[in-house]
């Protein structure tokens, strides 16, 4: 096989591993809401397909533009994923089921904006650099989805264990996750 790049496809692997561990982290908060099966399998899709998504569009954009936009789409996550995580706080409290955001329709795709966009930042650099698009793109979804069902799943398994307070630990790991992203 002429022309491999083993370390390549081991540093894609790699990126492809460390952009779902952010899904993963999302996904064990959300998980402790009250989830079914099916729509833990509707959210680990969307998410890996916006995981696929946005690298695409940042590598278009970036033959374009410079690393500008980054610091806008670590924010924009940042701050979405602060205000799901709020608004499962608030709804801990409160017990009736009339949640701001729900990962159904509109908010599903809100969750999973917020859980790709620092795929964007790295689909800019990868659009500079000449990197394999196609097989970056498919490990960045497949790491996604894979590691969002896991965090999904377990934080569901947390929450039967924990009762009422796992929507609060939930709430705050989201927080907690967006502040990071936010001030780094």
């Amino acid at each position: 096989m002429s022309g491999v790049n083993i370390g390549e496809y081991i540093s894609l692997i790699f990126m492809a591993a460390a952009l779902g561990m952010d899904a993963f982290s999302v996904g064990l908060g959300m998980g402790m809401q009250a989830l079914r099966l099916k729509r833990i399998f509707i959210i680990g899709v969307t998410v890996g397909l916006f995981h696929m998504l946005m690298p695409f569009m940042g590598i278009g954009v970036g033959k374009f533009i410079s690393t500008k936009i980054e610091g806008f789409a670590i924010l924009g996550s940042g701050l979405l994923l602060f205000a799901l995580g709020v608004q499962m706080l608030l709804s801990s409290f409160n017990q009736e089921d009339k949640k701001l955001i729900k990962p159904i329709g509109a908010g599903l795709i809100l969750f999973s904006i917020s859980v790709s966009l620092d795929s964007f930042s790295v689909g800019l650099s990868l659009g500079m650099s000449g990197v394999r698009t196609f097989l970056a793109i498919v490990l960045f979804g497949w790491f996604s989805a894979v590691l969002t069902w896991s965090g999904l799943l377990l934080g569901r398994k947390a929450r039967g264990l924990m009762g009422v307070y796992s929507e609060l630990l939930g709430g705050s790991i989201l927080c907690a996750f967006g502040l990071k992203i936010i001030f780094g």
